[in-house]
């Protein structure tokens, strides 16, 4: 059963590995907001370019008091090249039995080449001081989605 969201309630806590070997949990950044993203897949021409979106604008993220955090059914090995190859300088979880995927509701089934199957939709969100749910972009499309993330961000 999929777990309706709602703003202003509390985010399910989620423990999952970090590219670095560590367990990382969303609670480990209480007092900070969250930029909390799912993507499909690691070295993938839109998930790089998302991720090197967040990248270009971390300094601006940081100067709003905020962390990333992006999360793929990619395991911790993929994760870690990733971050290398493309400098990362955010935390990426592998969430390879996807119950984050299903505890924010995006574990969906998609369709390509007329082909079906389970996967992660594109979705961001912020999340505030106290882990609550602020805002959600769901059915992410690239343009423009970090800018409006930005904004969010600061106001």
């Amino acid at each position: 059963m999929e777990h309706v969201l709602k703003i202003g309630e509390p985010v399910p806590e989620i423990t999952l590995p970090a590219a670095n070997g560590e367990q990382v949990s969303l609670s480990n950044f209480r007092g900070k907001k969250v930029i909390l993203y799912f993507y499909p897949k690691d070295n993938t021409p839109t998930c790089t370019q998302q991720s090197c979106g967040f990248r270009d604008a971390y300094g601006d993220i940081e100067d709003s008091g905020a962390v990333v955090v992006g999360i793929s059914t990619d395991d911790v090995k993929s994760h870690k090249k990733f971050i290398e190859k493309y400098e990362l300088p955010f935390v990426l979880l592998a969430d390879t039995e996807h119950e984050a995927c299903d505890a924010y509701g995006v574990w969906q089934l998609k369709k390509m080449y007329g082909k079906e199957y389970m996967g992660i939709v594109r979705s961001t969100f912020l999340i505030d001081e106290e882990g609550r749910l602020l805002r959600e972009w769901r059915k992410v499309k690239l343009k423009g989605h970090i800018e409006q993330v930005l904004e969010s961000l600061k106001s």
